[in-house]
């Protein structure tokens, strides 16, 4: 019976090590030590140094033994990092702890030997993290929030590029991209060593991530406060995953109210209809009264008509449906080297969503220049996309003024509501090459039990190998490079996704979640509220 338990629970752990997923731990050890900071791989083991017993430890990756323990070159030592042929350790050099008095320092060992070859200064005070790219090394600093890459030669900084947030531990290089992590957000990032953009969101494995290292293709994070190591998977071929469920019954509500004098002969409301998606499940969709009709756009988006005749002054009409809905957390997980090239595009996606339109003007100069000067050189899809997302962040800032103008107007007077944003994004990608379309939605606004008049848009991008992927240009503009990616290949649980399509609909316009079309006898002037209630399902 033992050896049948012990049979189960092998398979039950290669089950779960062959499902992971990216962020998902496949291993866990003990920390060799209490106070584990910085951790490094020399291609065979791991090396981790202890802040309190100022050792370093050499540990089998495969069961956590300690094969052998050194003085650490420094009395408060923090980030490791292997060049391949020595190990370089991070440290504070405090002085006097009680005045906060210390200074960063950099060492290179001999791990053989133990003894130190070189002491360089630390570009600030406050490293936390070390990483070699094969040439440089990089150091992240808690105080300055800052990356720094710096020569092995002499700490001549080369680059400097802001932390992804607030709080930078540890460092690594996965042999093409930067990898931090952050201990007040529980999160680790991959980075562009380029330009310091984050491309990545996992998370961390454990409430204080410190230490960390590359080994076998996947990542390891040394968490100070579980006193554990954890292997964790990055790559995989499942191109984005769910998490925190919301059940939740939405209502929405189109009223009109015709104050006259004139009669409406004419009334058609259209609500648009939501779809299954990998934010979302749709349970059920009930109507307070039958639609009269049933519609498909140029698009595919699906949408339920009501229709009213000789509607009296005074007189209301209300179209009503209420949706029950699973709605997740989505993040994709984005490789850019894994992202196939445009003219693996589908040729019907390239037809549909390529197309100029009213709102777009792909043509108009004002767009031809912000893409030459947003793309630059290159044809990787994800980078086109990614680099306007950037430029639209520095160009325009969030403001409702009223209306949707056209992708050009929005441009050159540097702000726009989130519809606005969505139109020039979509315009800049469909001109580059990228096929976008938008997306819109009823929004969650705070508690459970809420109510939205307002409602967002966003754009969808077309990436081969992906599908479409969720592009937020809108709430780009962040302080932290964390927050700023947050908005490409993530949403929230807060939206119910009603609408898609590529603008110009046949029944919607280029409205969303509702529409209306009318006639009247006379001059008349109608009221209209759309109003979605959200309330929490158990």
């Amino acid at each position: 019976m033992k050896n049948l338990s012990m049979l189960a629970l092998f398979f039950f752990i290669l089950t779960i090590a062959l499902s992971a997923g990216p962020g998902d731990v496949i291993k866990q050890m003990a920390s060799p030590s209490s106070w584990t900071t910085g951790m490094a791989f020399d291609g065979k083991t791991l090396w981790t140094v202890d802040r309190n017993t100022d050792k370093l430890y050499q540990i089998d990756a495969a069961s956590g033994k300690v094969l052998a323990s050194l003085t650490a070159p420094g009395y408060f030592c923090t980030g490791l990092a292997w060049d391949g042929r020595h190990l370089w350790v991070a440290d504070m050099d405090f002085t006097n702890t009680s005045t906060e008095s210390y200074s960063g320092k950099i060492y290179q060992m001999d791990v053989q030997t133990g003894r130190t070859l070189k002491v360089i200064m630390a570009p600030a005070s406050d490293p936390q993290g070390l990483a070699w790219d094969g040439t440089y090394l990089w150091v992240a600093d808690n105080g300055t929030d800052e990356l720094y890459q710096i020569s092995a030669d002499d700490g001549t900084t080369i680059n400097t590029f802001k932390a992804p947030a607030s709080d930078p531990r540890g460092l690594t290089w996965d042999g093409s991209y930067l990898w931090a992590c952050d201990r007040s957000r529980d999160e680790v990032y991959r980075i562009d060593p380029k330009t310091g953009r984050v491309i990545m969101i996992l998370p961390s494995p454990g409430p204080y991530p410190w230490g960390l290292a590359w080994a076998e293709n996947s990542l390891w994070i040394a968490d100070y406060q579980k006193d554990e190591i954890a292997q964790v998977t990055v790559f995989d071929d499942r191109p984005y995953t769910r998490s925190k469920e919301r059940l939740a019954a939405i209502t929405f509500t189109h009223d009109v109210i015709n104050f006259g004098p004139g009669t409406v002969t004419a009334l058609n409301v259209y609500l648009a209809l939501p779809k299954d998606r990998p934010t979302q499940e749709i349970l059920a969709i009930d109507y307070a009264q039958d639609p009269d009709g049933l519609h498909t756009d140029q698009w595919g988006q699906a949408a339920a008509r009501f229709s009213k005749t000789d509607m009296k002054p005074q007189q209301r009409f209300i179209s009503q449906m209420r949706v029950r809905a699973k709605i997740y957390d989505v993040m994709y997980h984005l490789f850019p080297e894994k992202v196939g090239p445009l003219k693996k595009i589908p040729v019907e996606i390239r037809n549909s969503f390529l197309a100029d339109d009213d709102k777009y003007r792909l043509k108009d100069p004002v767009i031809q220049l912000a893409v030459k000067e947003a793309v630059a050189a290159t044809d990787n899809p994800y980078w086109i996309a990614r680099n306007i997302f950037d430029y639209l962040r520095d160009k325009l800032f969030y403001k409702r003024i009223g209306g949707w103008d056209i992708a050009p107007t929005v441009l050159q007077r540097g702000s726009g509501s989130c519809s606005e944003y969505a139109f020039v994004y979509i315009a800049m990608c469909r001109a580059a090459g990228v096929p976008a379309r938008y997306a819109g939605s009823v929004v969650v606004r705070g508690e459970d039990a809420s109510f939205d008049f307002v409602y967002h848009r966003w754009v969808e991008v077309y990436l081969p190998g992906y599908g479409w992927v969720p592009v937020d240009p809108s709430g780009g503009d962040q302080e932290w490079p964390r927050d700023q990616a947050n908005f490409f290949g993530h949403l929230e649980n807060r939206f119910l996704i009603t609408t898609d399509g590529g603008g110009g609909s046949k029944y919607l316009k280029w409205d969303y979640n509702s529409s209306e079309d009318w006639e009247a006898d006379g001059p008349v002037q109608l009221r209209l509220e759309m109003i979605a209630d959200w309330d929490p399902l158990k």
